[in-house]
């Protein structure tokens, strides 16, 4: 009876108003594309309709009207869920004059229920299911949708109504528990639903509450009574099968990484008996520097493991209340860890020896009285000082001044150099030949590294290069000039064709460094997700095809542009929204605008797209070959001339979104499902062989860093071309000892790479007739894809295509005592 009665009030009101039929299928469209609130606690098609309903009664303050167009009815609805003061008053789909239920009954459904709508016979409340938990993410989604609609291009249509926002990809991090035989379910009834599924909703929820206070901005419990795929054949046995999922949503990482939780006076008895009770043995009473004394949680870790306190809370609070095992709970937290650390711990953990020694070659710089110019500016370029480096190096112990550091048995024999650019005083005596520019700058750089030597430091220098070594670190030094700017902006007014002077290179990389090291004061774990991002770039073999820089703006972009979401807290998330990001950006029509410091205005927007409209010309003519494919614009390059210019192509572009689409899948399947068979963490970062024409394995012993490499390139199916021998000549590692510390440094190899090197003449020796993939980081395997004939220009088209067999044989030549073997997979099609 009362179903009929509220169906046909509702459909009254939405016959013969277009706007709000359409209005009602947006909101339907934009709820389900939220899993978490169309779900059986929050939100369902009828609700929805019920509270338009209401929202043009004039119970509802009749704030909608037939005036009104769709999007206007979308967005009153929208701020209504986010902002209205009538929630906790609930709502009445009864007209005011024609009301017939009491204030009593409604302020009595208040106190029983969460949320409360009372239905058009006023004796139901059609809200009975939602719980306040999901009551509070809607109201967040509600204003993360209205934050969307202003700041979005084209309303923001394709954030609410196109993307999806599933729990893997929304939570900071996800928690499984698995409940099938517990104690506290089975002394639960099956037939009362408040009383078993609800009831442990509600148990979890308000536990991880107490347990993580304000460390996080919003906990979602949920947990299917049945499995997706149950048949109600199979009976009630398959109930509680499927685990029950936890979504954080961290608050301010300063809050959510503390390693204190300070608790009451141990003067007020009731709350102190209250706080020990809870946390069992975790609890103790301490003394604080201000001299109060407090019961207290301490969660002592390691700073660059601060991100698993969360988890160590969590797990500690459910097995001590729900009597769960550790093999019960599942939190996505640091299951991507194990490719960014380097003998069980993270290199990040360094960084502060690396910033201190930048600081004394910077303070020994300044100090320089005997150069002709005296040295103003010294800015770090490396991504390691912008903490985005997936390996940050370690300290060398042949690095230092003095050898009074205690020495390991063996060291690396290459050490990496760090960019660092320096500027000197203005003078007016600088040549305008831009080769004598040069050859100047190489002059004050030999004469800043003998005075350096001078002061104790170790300095290698030639003309092309000055390295300074110093506190356990080597850095490359870089004179930047304005006037080189000036020879590079008349170079392109004269239409010819040049690559970027030095000067233009160092200008940009000291703005992109500057920008990168502000977003991440920002944001904390940008860093993270970064390293995350390179690693798993370098580890599919696209190192040759994409920069570091560019890697780092397209996951600034998630931080600056999040919509639909709230900007990541934590690396998964963040690492999923990345490879979510690169497989499904409109890279051919739309570009990327990188506004790091908001500095665009509309005059610059405008003049992004006409450069970007300019780079798309040629699309129509051959939509296969259009520069940038990428298109990177931000304040210091709106051209995307900077880092994509030439590469990647649209090719490689597809490839990338290709694979990035599939991790994307794997990994979202991991944090809500969990390994299963031969899917696990590490398949992200395991490349296939199989999809390239030809394999070059290396010697993993005699790579530069083979500590770096994730996992060792297995065989590939295919026929062996050729079998080399590792070489004598090099050694990745080189015995120490305090009696030849002098003669160990001469043999230190500074930025040297035999795979860098073994690349760039296959690159010579074979200009177009393969496309090289590698990984840059630490990978023992060189993919090879040949090159189309039509690429290759038509006098080598009209060449016979060598054998491919002879043309590997010539690779493992060049690569003698580095290359292991190397597989031919495909032969080249005959064009």
């Amino acid at each position: 009876m009362f179903l009929e009665e509220n169906a046909e009030s509702i459909s009254c009101t939405f016959a013969n108003w277009k706007a709000l039929q359409e209005a009602l299928v947006l909101l339907k469209v934009w709820a389900r594309q939220r899993t978490s609130i169309y779900a059986h606690d929050c939100l369902n098609g009828y609700l929805i309709s019920a509270i338009l309903v209401f929202l043009t009664m004039d119970s509802g303050g009749s704030i909608l009207n037939i005036s009104m167009s769709t999007r206007q009815i979308f967005r009153v609805a929208v701020n209504f869920f986010a902002t209205s003061k009538m929630w906790p008053r609930g709502l009445v789909l009864q007209p005011i004059k024609k009301r017939t239920i009491t204030k009593e009954y409604i302020a009595h459904l208040v106190r029983t229920f969460d949320v409360a709508i009372c239905d058009v016979s006023g004796h139901v409340n059609v809200a009975f299911r939602m719980t306040k938990s999901a009551f509070l993410e809607l109201q967040d989604e509600a204003a993360c949708t209205l934050n969307c609609l202003d700041k979005c291009r084209d309303g923001g249509f394709e954030e609410l109504f196109m993307t999806k926002v599933d729990f893997a990809a929304k939570f900071d991090s996800c928690l499984r528990v698995n409940l099938k035989g517990n104690s506290k379910v089975t002394a639960l009834s099956f037939c009362l639903d408040d009383e078993s599924w609800r009831v442990l909703e509600k148990d979890v929820q308000s536990l991880l509450q107490q347990g993580l206070t304000d460390r996080i901005k919003m906990i979602r419990v949920l947990w299917r009574s049945t499995p997706s795929e149950w048949n109600i054949m199979d009976g009630l046995s398959e109930f509680g099968s499927s685990p029950l999922i936890v979504g954080v949503m961290l608050s301010l990482l300063e809050k959510s990484y503390r390693f204190v939780d300070i608790g009451p006076n141990p003067e007020n008895r009731d709350e102190a008996i209250k706080f020990r009770k809870f946390w069992g043995k975790k609890a103790e009473l301490r003394r604080f520097k201000d001299g109060a004394i407090a019961e207290s949680t301490v969660w002592e870790t390691e700073t660059w493991e601060k991100h698993t306190i969360i988890k160590r809370i969590s797990d500690y609070v459910l097995t001590k209340h729900l009597l769960l095992r550790k093999e019960d709970l599942t939190h996505v937290v640091d299951q991507l860890d194990f490719c960014l650390l380097v003998g069980g711990q993270d290199p990040v953990s360094s960084s502060g020896a690396l910033l201190g020694a930048f600081d004394n070659l910077t303070k020994q710089l300044r100090l320089l009285d005997d150069v002709p110019l005296k040295i103003t500016t010294v800015q770090p370029l490396d991504s390691a000082f912008r903490h985005t480096s997936v390996y940050p190096p370690e300290p060398h112990p042949l690095a230092y001044e003095k050898s009074s550091q205690r020495l390991p048995k063996f060291a690396p024999t290459c050490i990496r150099s760090l960019e660092v650019m320096i500027q000197l005083e203005g003078s007016g005596n600088w040549p305008l030949d831009p080769l004598a520019m040069e050859k100047t700058k190489s002059a004050f750089l030999l004469r800043i590294g003998e005075s350096l030597e001078d002061r104790g430091m170790f300095v290698t220098a030639s003309e092309d290069e000055v390295n300074v070594l110093t506190s356990g670190y080597s850095f490359l030094l870089k004179i930047f000039h304005e006037r080189g700017l000036v020879l590079q902006k008349q170079a392109a007014d004269a239409n010819t064709q040049s690559d970027p002077s030095e000067d233009k290179e160092l200008f940009l990389r000291s703005q992109h460094s500057s920008m990168i090291n502000g977003l991440h004061g920002r944001y904390q774990v940008y860093g993270p997700v970064v390293r995350l991002a390179k690693r798993w770039i370098s580890a599919h073999l696209f190192s040759s095809f994409i920069s570091e820089e560019a890697v780092e703006l397209v996951v600034a972009y998630l931080f600056l542009k999040p919509f639909p979401f709230h900007a990541p807290s934590s690396r998964v998330a963040g690492f999923l929204r990345f490879l979510r990001l690169l497989s499904s950006f409109d890279w051919t029509f739309s570009p990327m605008v990188v506004d790091i410091n908001n500095d665009f205005n509309l005059k610059d927007e405008k003049e992004i797209n006409e450069k970007f409209m300019l780079s798309r010309r040629s699309y129509e003519q051959n939509p296969h070959d259009i520069e940038p494919a990428m298109f990177l614009a931000t304040s210091y390059d709106k051209s995307s001339e900077a880092w994509t210019k030439h590469s990647p192509s649209k090719s490689v572009l597809k490839r990338m979104a290709s694979y990035a689409k599939s991790s994307a899948e794997l990994l979202t399947n991991l944090i809500v499902h969990g390994q299963s068979g031969q899917y696990t963490w590490e398949c992200l970062f395991q490349t296939p062989l199989s999809n390239y024409d030809a394999v070059i394995l290396l010697h993993q012993e005699k790579l530069c860093r083979p500590h770096h490499v994730l996992f060792p390139a297995e065989t590939p199916n295919g026929k062996m071309v050729i079998k080399g021998n590792p070489s004598n000549d090099f050694h990745p590692y080189m015995p120490l000892s305090k009696s030849v510390v002098r003669s160990s440094r001469d043999k230190l190899l500074v930025n040297f790479d035999p795979t860098a090197c073994f690349l760039r003449d296959l690159k010579c020796a074979f200009p177009v007739t393969f496309k090289l993939w590698h990984d840059s980081i630490g990978g023992d395997a060189v993919g090879l894809t040949w090159e189309n004939s039509k690429k290759r220009g038509r006098d080598e088209a009209d060449e016979a295509m060598p054998d491919p067999g002879s043309v590997l044989k010539e690779v493992g030549d060049v690569g003698k005592g580095l290359v292991r073997s190397v597989y031919l997979l495909k032969a080249p099609k005959l064009q």
